[in-house]
Formats: structure tokens, sequence, C-alpha cells
């Protein structure tokens, strides 16, 4: 297949510095079209608190500047006037409701895209969902607006000329919403946002450390839920350090077990890199194995060759992953984990990784994006 594509419009809610996954995801992918098919990337943000910058890593950004609920028609008109004015043929949606409007509706979002394609409808667009739509119970606001996102997601699956998706579930919940489109859902689980090294030790070649990092929340989950796993499994392991990154959680940590913790607190992508190639194991409370494959934080621990510590499993395999094989679990309680067997499960996590890496989405995006064009 020739790649004639040149330039793509990616539409996302926010871009760094703002801490966000799908901005980070958005940027990453960029880079590596840039790279790999020199294809370049304009963006357009759809969140309008984020703080705007005319340009990011030479890529030029644009924002859509009325985006609030009461004004969705202007904003669904400044959303069409950008797209119009862009000389890009194919348009890449990074789709997550919540990102684009508060109530996770952002109706503004789905008409302008449904005008801009009646007046150019042999231009391509392509939407990744990392979300479909929330569900909750009855006294949130996600169950009684549950219906209008799922009537938005399921106008954007019906025109886009490819849906791609982090989870099976989510392709599946697709199919339901448009059967039509089964041959054109793409399930990808998330590459890691802080890098891919070439080169990693074994596991026994590393610092003997062990990492907790993620969102402020996930981490709270850790030491204020799992505490007795995460002090098991330092153990088991011989872990002589803890580093916490990420937003400080507030709690005053010092040491468990004589073990020291160590608050790095936000960091650079390439020194987290550089600290998990040195690690032993990554600990995870939260997101369940259910939501494994559009964890950020499990893709940099599968990247980067570490275990995979789970405080949580499930019993079948979801998304290909499997308790014992791809993470450990602290719940199997009929053995305990050993350094060679966490090598055995660091490497499958990192053969499971490597079916999704950042060059293997780049390749199947282009591949999506120029469909239209042949």
């Amino acid at each position: 297949m020739v790649n004639y594509l040149t330039h793509v419009t990616s539409i996302v809610p926010r871009l760094p510095p703002a801490i966000d996954g799908v901005g980070d995801y958005a940027l990453n992918l960029a880079r590596q079209l840039r790279k790999d098919f020199n294809i370049q990337t304009h963006f357009i943000v759809g969140n309008t608190k984020w703080n705007s910058a005319a340009e990011i890593d030479g890529f030029p950004v644009s924002q859509v500047t009325v985006g609030v609920a009461d004004h969705r028609h202007h904003s669904s008109d400044a959303l069409l006037n950008l797209l119009s004015s862009d000389r890009s043929s194919s348009i890449l949606l990074h789709y997550v409701g919540y990102g684009y409007a508060q109530r996770g509706c952002p109706v503004w979002l789905v008409d302008g895209l449904q005008r801009w394609k009646s007046l150019f409808p042999k231009r391509s667009l392509v939407t990744m969902f990392h979300e479909v739509y929330a569900l909750g119970p009855p006294w949130t606001s996600s169950f009684w607006l549950s219906p209008l996102q799922k009537n938005l997601a399921a106008r954007l699956a019906q025109m886009s000329d490819r849906c791609i998706t982090s989870k099976q579930s989510y392709g599946e919940v697709l199919y339901q919403l448009n059967p039509s489109k089964q041959t054109e859902i793409t399930c990808l689980p998330v590459f890691s946002n802080i890098g891919e090294p070439e080169y990693l030790p074994t596991l026994s070649e590393r610092s003997q450390r062990l990492v907790v990092f993620g969102s402020r929340n996930a981490r709270l989950q850790v030491y204020n839920q799992s505490l007795k796993a995460l002090e098991e499994t330092c153990q088991n392991l011989k872990i002589k350090e803890i580093l916490d990154i990420g937003v400080p959680t507030g709690l005053e940590l010092s040491k468990i077990k004589g073990i020291p913790i160590i608050e790095r607190g936000v960091d650079e992508a390439e020194e987290i890199s550089k600290i998990l190639q040195d690690s032993i194991a990554g600990f995870l409370k939260f997101p369940p194995p259910t939501y494994l494959a559009k964890s950020g934080i499990f893709a940099a621990c599968c990247a980067h060759r570490l275990i995979p510590c789970m405080a949580i499993s499930s019993k079948i395999p979801i998304d290909s992953l499997e308790k014992g094989k791809h993470y450990w679990s602290t719940d199997d309680h009929s053995n305990e984990l050993t350094l060679k067997q966490g090598q055995d499960i660091a490497d499958n996590a990192y053969a499971w990784y490597q079916t999704h890496s950042l060059p293997v989405q780049a390749k199947i995006f282009m591949e999506n994006l120029i469909l239209r064009q042949q």
C-alpha cells in the first residue's frame, strides 16, 4: 500500500502540559507517524479550559474557543470552520466524552463532525474510542445521561470510516451500536506513554526496587487499601526501595516494614523510563483487570519488562491477559512470587505488549487513515 498521506488533523480533549493520558497518547502517536511515515499532524483541542499554545513539538495547535454546553451551536460552528479551512484530507478523533463536555455529552463535537462529513464526504474520519459511554448507579448523572452518551457514540461510529478502540469489550459495544461496522473495528490496547526502551536488562541485573506510579487516586488506593499486599510483594521479591511517582498523595510516606519509600513527585517521561529500566516490579491496585488494556501504567510496566503486580485479578483472560502469566496477583495465596517466576511473567507481558507497541500502532493508524484515498 502506497502512502499518499502527508497531513492529518487530530482532535483531542487536551495536550501536555496538562496531565491527560489521551493527550499524551495522541502526541506520542503523532510523533511516531512523523518519524516513520513523514505524516504531519495539526492538533485541534476541544477543551476550552486547556491553556492553549500555538505549537507543541513542531505540531501546530488550534483550539475550539467556544465549547460550553449552553453554546454548543457556536462550538459546532467553530469546529466546522477549523476543519473546513484545514488542508488535511483525514481526521483522527480521539474520543472520550468527558474530555469534551463536563457531563460526557459533547453534542457540539458530534454535530460539527456530522456537518463536516456532509460537506466533505470523500474525506476520511477515523475515531479512536478511548471510551464509548459511561454507566453508573441511578443517583449519578452518568446513569441518566447514558442514553444520550450512547446515541452520540453510535452517531460517531456510524459516520466514521474506521473505528479503533482499546478494549475488546468496547469493540463489542460498538458492534452492537452499529452492526454494519463489524469488519471495521480494530482493538488496540494502549501503548506506553513514557517510552519503549530497546535494551532491557534481566530482573536479576536490576536494582531491587518496586515502583508505585500513576494518578494520585490510584496510588492512594495502593497505600490505603492494599498495604499488606504491597508488603508481602516486597518481602517475596526482597525489595530494598519503593519509589512513589506522581502527584503527591498527601500521605506521610517514609517506610513500610523497614523498606524506605522515596517520593519522586511528578517526573519527566524520560526520567520515569530510566527508573523503570532499573526496577523489578510495578504495583497497581487500580485499574481492575477489566481495564488493564487501556491502562497506560500497565502498558509502561509491560514495555519496560517489569513484573506487573496487581492487588486484584480475574479468573478468566481479559483482552488476552491472564493472571499468573501476564501479571502477578497478590490474591493468589497458593505460592509465593519468586524472581524467577517474576521474570517469566515480565517476559510474557513484554511479548504481549509487542503486538501493539507504538510503531505497530502508528502503522495501523496510517493504513486506516489512507484507506479512503486509494
